[in-house]
């Protein structure tokens, strides 16, 4: 039995993410909120022929505590596209009702700046009393997908994609998005020059530019971070139900000393706080963080150059929570 909470998903990222957790197997209850619309969602979801009984429901009637209750995953993607300051706060009361109501559930931040937003997490749980870093994500598995389709486009085969396997580490956001090419399962041709490997790199950091382009302003990733989000949240729910093995960057704190992270400190040389590397996960989340490895000068760099950007988004979120209105 397993149950999934969606917060905002009745938004562009909400609704799709809500129809691919529905077409998940293993989840066995959906339970979707959001300010508006979310019962129509449901509804239209609960049609589909698989074992997930869904509902939806609105802030009234204490509907925030009625969809949180018996969660074992819960996923943020609620919030304003582009929007940093407004979605802090939607960000920072949703994540004071799961910590009151459901504070051993498995929280996937997807909500923009994930930089800032996981941190934000972190406070009002640590300010609850119920902070587990093991357990909460910032889901960068959209930086992931785009390196693996982009790639696969550079080597002239997208039937590749699925296979196509690269690390992506540092924050999900412009320079602090470092992927490491040298370490894909697919390597580069030797004759592609340097400066097409910066474009690519660059590409895959700012992907998102990219989409709200072609979109002419009207909306932002909404569907491939739909799918992304989905995807990370299948592997959370595998690892939950005892599968091993289960490997993704995810942007995750480095308190917990006995996963990794304190290593991960080190290896990057900086006390920082949260960052995104590859992270073995288990029943109970993070069960070890995993170092970067053997990269290239040209990727020390792009990491360096996203450590005081890192540093900077993650001040925000803790000052944000800090704040005395809370």
């Amino acid at each position: 039995m397993v149950k999934a909470v969606v917060l905002g998903a009745a938004g562009g990222i909400g609704q799709p993410l809500s129809l691919l957790l529905k077409a998940n197997p293993t989840v066995t209850e959906l339970a979707l909120y959001d300010i508006v619309n979310a019962p129509g969602v449901a509804v239209d979801l609960s049609h589909i022929a698989t074992p997930a009984k869904v509902e939806g429901y609105l802030p009234a009637d204490e509907g925030l505590k009625k969809a949180l209750t018996g969660a074992d995953i819960v996923v943020i993607p609620a919030g304003i596209p582009r929007k940093p300051g407004i979605n802090a706060g939607i960000i920072r009361d949703l994540a004071m009702g799961v910590a009151t109501i459901a504070p051993k559930a498995f929280v996937l931040v997807i909500s923009n700046p994930v930089n800032s937003t996981v941190p934000i997490v972190a406070e009002v749980f640590k300010k609850h009393g119920v902070f587990d870093p093991k357990r909460i994500f910032g889901v960068t598995t959209l930086d992931v997908v785009r390196a693996s389709t982009f790639v696969s486009e550079v080597l002239g085969d997208l039937s590749l994609a699925p296979s196509v396997t690269v690390p992506v580490v540092g924050g999900h956001s412009g320079v602090t998005i470092v992927p490491l090419l040298s370490q894909s399962s697919h390597p580069l041709p030797p004759s592609l020059g340097q400066s097409a490997v910066d474009k690519l790199v660059k590409r895959i950091q700012f992907g998102g530019d990219e989409v709200v382009k072609a979109k002419d302003g009207a909306g932002s990733a909404t569907l491939s971070m739909a799918y992304a989000g989905a995807e990370f949240a299948g592997k959370v729910i595998r690892a939950l139900k005892g599968e091993k093995g289960l490997v993704a960057p995810t942007y995750v704190n480095l308190a917990a000393d006995e996963v990794g992270g304190k290593a991960l400190q080190k290896e990057l040389g900086k006390d920082l706080e949260y960052f995104s590397a590859p992270v073995e996960l288990g029943p109970n989340g993070v069960q070890k963080i995993n170092a970067l490895g053997n990269i290239t000068p040209a990727e020390t760099t792009l990491i360096q150059a996203a450590l005081p950007e890192l540093a900077i988004n993650i001040d925000k979120g803790i000052s944000f929570v800090e704040a005395p209105k809370l």
